[in-house]
């Protein structure tokens, strides 16, 4: 019979502790004790031990010490110990490796189950927004009638760098092939008109106007070299035809000007600054807590590159609707929210991460909330930040957004730089977005109500309209 079991020692004498696979529990008795079916596979281990009980062989000891009785184990641990899994000390055991990976596989189950609805759950919940977290803007027109979409064209420039890679290429790729098929066809025409082809059996002292032109296929490539500067020399203009040597004049013009607008063009979306402001991130949340005594809303912001951003300036706008006193409502009005640091917003010295704040008065639109009206609220907090490019001098925009459910109340950012023994600053941007939960206001009111009594309360009266006066000495009061 096969036996899986473990030694479980207690001084210098041994017991040992049997899982037997037909009874399904433990055995904690000595060796003389055993079942008659389990005597013949059991043997006794001899081995000076301490007077805590130990489980050999295993992933880990098993501490039996605080058993209520001999070769049972502690209720309280649950210990994956000599080939088992046990839950529960002396309720639940899975006595085969099979069993215990179906245990974990019905687990991981478990997990990706929970996962998938909360992750469909979220997405169906998902606020709309007007700014992604990206900085991209989530906005579409309708109903541009044709002469409004002409104005496109007008400024042919930024529509062009306005396009997407995909349509870029094709545009560059058709310019170039289509110039090229255009002016062979128009080579072939020359060729044709001066009867110039093989088919006209030209005189052998005829001169044709392109020497070597001989069809449709040799007038391509004839353009092709012209318009690249190939010059392979096989094919060449001779001066029997005005109307070639124009064409050809006119051909390398109009190459010079695609190559120009096209490569100016691939350059210029390659250096655009919006692909500088990648490297610029904001934290995920926002955070809400007291910080010089104040309520202040918090953003942490930082820079990948070393190159500094020159000029930088941080602003914020709240959007949200609102209803007119005339009763217009407003979907997207916005509300400036000013940001600040420690040495104001202007000109940021931007070579470490920054943590701005927006100080939450009477004069903010977050006055009025509270801890649990704030995720009720419906509003999009969008922060943006301009500055100039250290390298290029190219100025740029980074933008991101905050819905209610991203505003943490009572929570404050982890610490991220820190100082080497070697004396640098160290930034560890695995803790950029880490929060720290700390004790804040249940709300902006509530804090500078409390600091308006406690003034009171230090100038002895609590009339809050009454307003301390110089008496001036008379001669009536006078002592």
């Amino acid at each position: 019979m096969r036996m899986s079991g473990c030694v479980i020692m207690e001084g210098a004498a041994s017991t040992v502790a049997m899982l037997t696979p037909d009874r399904g529990q433990w055995l904690g008795q000595a060796p003389g004790r055993l079942p008659p079916h389990t005597r013949a596979s059991h043997q006794t281990v001899q081995e000076p031990v301490g007077m805590f009980g130990s489980c050999r062989p295993g992933s880990q000891d098993l501490d039996c010490s605080r058993s209520p009785s001999p070769g049972r184990c502690d209720r309280s641990l649950d210990t994956a110990v000599c080939g088992f899994t046990m839950e529960a000390c002396g309720t639940s055991f899975v006595s085969h490796p099979k069993g215990k990976i179906r245990v974990l596989t019905e687990r991981m189950f478990k997990h990706l189950r929970k996962w998938f609805v909360t992750r469909i759950l979220g997405h169906s919940r998902q606020r709309a927004r007007l700014v992604s977290k990206d900085g991209r803007c989530n906005i579409e027109f309708g109903n541009v009638d044709a002469q409004s979409r002409f104005i496109f064209f007008v400024d042919i420039w930024t529509t062009v760098l306005d396009l997407k890679w995909r349509y870029k290429m094709t545009i560059f790729i058709t310019a170039f092939l289509g110039s090229w098929f255009l002016f062979g066809l128009l080579w072939y025409a020359v060729a044709y008109i001066h009867k110039d082809l093989p088919e006209f059996h030209p005189s052998v002292n005829h001169t044709p106007c392109v020497e070597n032109i001989n069809g449709l296929t040799s007038a391509f490539l004839f353009s092709l070299e012209t318009q690249v500067t190939i010059g392979y020399g096989f094919r060449c203009v001779t001066e029997q035809c005005g109307t070639a040597i124009f064409l050809l004049i006119f051909q390398s013009i109009l190459g010079v000007i695609i190559n120009s607008f096209m490569c100016g063009a691939i350059l210029a979306k390659i250096s655009r600054s919006k692909k500088c402001a990648k490297t610029i991130t904001f934290s995920k949340n926002a955070v809400i807590s007291k910080r010089g005594g104040k309520l202040c809303l918090l953003i942490r912001v930082a820079n990948l590159r070393k190159s500094l951003l020159i000029g930088s300036h941080i602003y914020g706008k709240l959007l949200k609707t609102t209803v007119t006193p005339e009763g217009e409502t407003i979907i997207l009005d916005q509300i400036n929210i000013n940001f600040v640091v420690d040495a104001g917003n202007e000109n940021l010295f931007f070579i470490s991460p920054l943590t701005i704040y927006h100080v939450i008065d009477h004069n903010s639109p977050f006055f009025h909330m509270a801890a649990e009206t704030l995720p009720q609220q419906d509003f999009e907090l969008v922060v943006f930040l301009d500055g100039t490019v250290e390298s290029t001098s190219a100025t740029c925009q980074v933008r991101t957004s905050y819905v209610p459910e991203e505003v943490l109340w009572g929570y404050r950012f982890a610490p991220i730089v820190s100082k080497t023994k070697e004396g640098k600053y160290r930034v560890d941007f695995h803790n950029f977005s880490k929060t720290v939960e700390v004790e804040t206001p249940h709300c902006a009111m509530c804090l500078y109500n409390e600091k308006d009594a406690r003034a009171r309360a230090k100038r002895g009266y609590d009339n809050p309209n009454f307003i301390l006066s110089e008496v001036n000495e008379t001669d009536d009061t006078k002592m």
